[in-house]
């Protein structure tokens, strides 16, 4: 697949000298589902009106297709984009709302309804043509949202945090429906969101950004299994992170000692310093409660600790440990309850308990600070 969007070295700094987005370059293929995920402020919003026209950087190039588009402004560019608050026009039905880009842009009226019709049936939103914005609920006017921004045929479809405002059970819905749409239509869709969730259930690549940089990109599962760094690990999904000293390091892996123990790793471990502080990143759900007097698997790491509290969360419990490593630092396990994993079998609070983990599950990091 050819790249539709190019962003080379593109850097946006607003005035005061505030830098929003910073010497960044990404490509993104034709038809691929990328999402920019960060915390408030990172750039990503940024990114997006960069690229859909409302800002224009201070140095750098935006090419779409082929075309440098860097100075044309929104309407001149194939890309459409949908807003976290839908932007409906109340007085309008369903239908004219869709319609109104085709208006403003001279299509004939006999084609208008055409085109809107098919934008709808897209959605599925054909038997609602007729009502007005007020009359829907907030899925349905998100679906009118995307109708609206699908009828013109963009090259690119941006979406702009476009679930934060549905409560739960409609935003996973919608996720689902998006990532349907998005198979359906071969369409090229670059999404920005905070929410982790929506980036992994939805995407096929990851940028995450870090004070208007790329920091790291990949599939979900690439960066969900081997982030490039401690911040990379603590925004997509949960990890426990603990600290030691680099006592062994190399391509192969490294071992990090603790006050009282030790952890090796089979990733990595070539960007560590011998005798530096590192930051050791373990997700939750990689980690085994060795119960009834059962040993660990020949390799494994084994920790030991405290129980501190249990926390039931429907199908899973969330086991929060105080480790005998020498650090006051809380350590959380989570256990998938099955056929084979009884709540009688969990540790209670207060009991001592040992953990095993496999060294292909333990990222290092060269820690933030010194510790």
């Amino acid at each position: 697949m050819s790249n539709i969007i190019e962003l080379t070295a593109l850097t946006k700094i607003f005035p005061g000298g505030i830098v929003a987005v910073d010497n960044l370059s990404l490509n993104i293929k034709e038809g691929e589902f990328v999402t920019l995920l960060g915390p408030s402020g990172c750039g990503k919003t940024t990114m997006l009106r960069l690229v859909a026209g409302f800002e224009i950087p201070t140095k750098g190039q935006i090419s779409l297709a082929g075309e440098d588009v860097t100075e044309l402004p929104p309407y001149q560019r194939q890309v459409n984009t949908v807003f976290q608050d839908y932007a409906l026009f109340p007085h309008m039905t369903v239908a004219q709302n869709v319609g109104y880009g085709l208006r403003v842009a001279g299509i004939a009226k006999k084609d208008i309804g055409k085109q809107v019709s098919e934008a709808l049936s897209m959605v599925d939103l054909l038997e609602k043509a007729d009502n007005r914005p007020g009359q829907l609920s907030g899925g349905q006017k998100q679906r009118v949202a995307l109708a609206r921004a699908l009828v013109r045929h963009p090259k690119v479809l941006l979406l702009d945090e476009p679930l934060s405002s549905l409560d739960a059970n409609l935003r996973e819905t919608m996720q689902i429906e998006l990532k349907h749409l998005h198979q359906r239509l071969g369409l090229t869709f670059v999404l920005v969101t905070h929410d982790q969730t929506e980036a992994m259930v939805m995407s096929d690549r990851v940028v995450v950004m870090e004070e208007g940089r790329n920091v790291q990109s990949g599939t979900p599962t690439e960066l969900y299994d081997h982030p490039a760094s401690a911040y990379v690990a603590n925004f997509l999904g949960n990890s426990n992170m603990i600290f030691g000293r680099v006592t062994a390091a190399d391509k192969n892996g490294a071992t990090i000692d603790f006050e009282n123990g030790a952890v090796r790793s089979f990733l990595d471990g070539a960007s560590l310093t011998l005798g530096e502080m590192a930051s050791v990143s373990i997700r939750p759900e990689k980690i085994g409660f060795l119960v009834d007097g059962e040993t660990a698997p020949e390799g494994f790491n084994v920790l030991t600790g405290t129980v501190h509290d249990c926390l039931f969360q429907g199908n899973v419990i969330r086991i929060e440990m105080n480790l005998d490593i020498g650090r006051d630092t809380p350590f959380f396990v989570e256990v998938h309850l099955r056929s084979t994993v009884s709540r009688s079998a969990i540790p209670q609070p207060g009991t001592r308990a040992s953990v095993a983990i496999d060294p292909h599950c333990v990222s290092v990091f060269p820690a933030d600070e010194p510790r």
